[in-house]
């Protein structure tokens, strides 16, 4: 199971060099970018933790890539993503998003489906990585071996 969210989620993995030259682009239109991450990717879990504030004045991609480095340090076990916000009028919203991080192991979503009366059928997404502890969702935790997760 392969995590597709944001813009180049549906192509490989972006090397850091190509990572940076996204974040150049955006600063170059004066977009704000920053770094979220998260242990829960649900695509209604809009809210992921911040790394750090957003990066309103930065005008190269340097100083991104130490930031997403030392995001990466801290938490490579978990989905890290770019933000690019664009404050100008009319806008002012979310331009650009994609993931710069992905966990060793994807668990991937079940379809859980609810029949309702009156022939109503819910469908709702569920993440396998929620069904562990947070420390324990993606990898190894104090040294010790994942355990198998079917899906």
């Amino acid at each position: 199971m392969r995590l597709t969210q944001g813009t180049f989620s549906f192509l490989p993995d972006l090397t850091d060099e190509q990572i940076s030259a996204q974040v150049q682009y955006c600063l170059d239109r004066a977009w704000a970018v920053s770094i979220e991450h998260t242990s829960d990717p649900h695509p209604r879990n809009t809210y992921w933790e911040m790394w750090g504030q957003p990066m309103f004045d930065l005008v190269d991609a340097v100083g991104f890539m130490e930031s997403l480095a030392e995001c990466r340090e801290a938490h490579g076990d978990r989905y890290i993503r770019v933000l690019a916000f664009d404050a100008s009028p009319g806008w002012e919203s979310v331009r650009l998003s994609f993931l710069v991080n992905r966990p060793e192991h994807e668990p991937g979503f079940r379809l859980e489906r609810r029949e309702m009366s009156g022939r109503i059928i819910r469908y709702t997404t569920h993440s396998y990585a929620t069904d562990r502890p947070v420390d324990e969702r993606y990898g190894r935790t104090n040294g010790a071996e994942p355990e198998a997760h079917g899906s």
